[in-house]
């Protein structure tokens, strides 16, 4: 006996299909970088360990889309919206260590910035024997960025190695070589100057593994005994002192960075006079075109008033020195219907 067929599920079209799948929102690993709290391993991290709550319960795994409705507390700390992205330029003095915290006790770059800075963390990282420039930001989005090997940036730095080499043996590192199975990419070495059983070298690299010039420079049989970052893509290390620190400005960050303008306060208009002909305007001359107060309606019977008291005006005799006495007599009418009189000193016609 043949069983019942079941009805066919009811469709489901694309757009309610995209509507399920995609959750509302974006990751909360993302959402805590771009507040600047951690990077996203780190705030992954954070997550793992139980520290981050989301709407008053704890959450561990970073699979999970949170809005702007959501409350987020990390650590006991509210989550505040992510603030505009913010660069720094640190000289990085010999002797800290480029983390948040070392489980060593020794002093780490945070510990020397200023009390008043944001949290910010580093981009990218210079060895405890290494000084120089140190990128810090704000934004843990924009330190994603410039830290990809797809970026490309050049970082250049001045080096000190004890001995004398010679372009035949740095070759080797235009070429790009092998060391300990790591594969370093081709370098740009220069010879600057030989002080002397030293020599001082501008290296730029493109990629930036952990010790690389160091490791590159033993391969070869030199000695690194200083090393410096003066540059950083486009960003310079300039007239910095080590333990200073500089934040660029806006302007200066949108332009190298290519970022979005922000959203600023509408700025007055400044208006332009309207051009002659339009109501309530008046040429003053060529080339010169002023606005004018537009004319208000005139009352019932006004106009004629103003008309009347013109004419009044344009008719009166003229007053002043040379005007002869009336004598009493009325004044001859002036004005366009009076009729000429006869001339003064002529003789009169009987």
């Amino acid at each position: 006996m043949p069983g019942k067929e079941k009805p066919p599920a009811p469709k489901t079209s694309d757009k309610d299909a995209s509507a399920t799948d995609t959750p509302e929102g974006e990751r909360i690993a993302k959402v805590l970088s771009r507040a600047g709290i951690a990077s996203r391993r780190e705030a992954e991290r954070l997550i793992e360990l139980g520290e981050v709550k989301v709407n008053g319960k704890t959450i561990t795994s970073p699979a999970l889309n949170v809005t702007a409705k959501d409350k987020i507390t990390v650590r006991g700390e509210p989550v505040g919206q992510p603030e505009p992205p913010r660069l720094w330029l640190y000289y990085k003095p010999e002797g800290l260590v480029t983390s948040a915290s070392d489980e060593k006790g020794r002093d780490t770059v945070f510990d020397h910035l200023p009390e008043d800075m944001p949290r910010v963390m580093s981009i990218g990282r210079l060895d405890l024997n290494s000084e120089g420039l140190l990128l810090l930001t704000n934004d843990g989005e924009l330190k994603r960025k410039l830290e990809l090997p797809s970026t490309g940036w050049l970082r250049k730095y001045r080096v000190r190695v004890k001995g004398n080499p010679t372009e035949p043996e740095i070759e080797p590192l235009r070429k790009g070589i092998t060391v300990d199975g790591d594969r370093f990419q081709p370098m740009e070495v220069k010879i600057d100057r030989h002080q002397g059983a030293n020599a001082w070298l501008t290296v730029g690299l493109r990629e930036g593994k952990n010790r690389e010039i160091r490791r590159a420079m033993n391969h070869i049989g030199l000695t690194v005994n200083r090393l410096i970052r003066i540059s950083y893509g486009p960003f310079r290390l300039n007239e910095l002192e080590p333990g200073e620190v500089e934040e660029l400005k806006p302007r200066v960050l949108r332009e190298q960075l290519g970022l979005a303008e922000p959203e600023e306060a509408p700025k007055p208009v400044r208006k332009l006079a309207p051009r002659p002909g339009k109501a309530g305007t008046q040429s003053t001359g060529p080339g010169e075109d002023r606005a004018k107060p537009a004319t208000r309606p005139m009352k019932p019977g006004e106009g004629l008033k103003q008309l009347s008291a013109t004419w009044q005006k344009a008719t009166r005799p003229p007053s002043g020195k040379g005007e002869r006495p009336t004598s009493g007599r009325p004044a001859r009418p002036s004005g366009p219907s009076a009729r000429p009189g006869p001339r003064s000193g002529g003789p009169k016609k009987g």
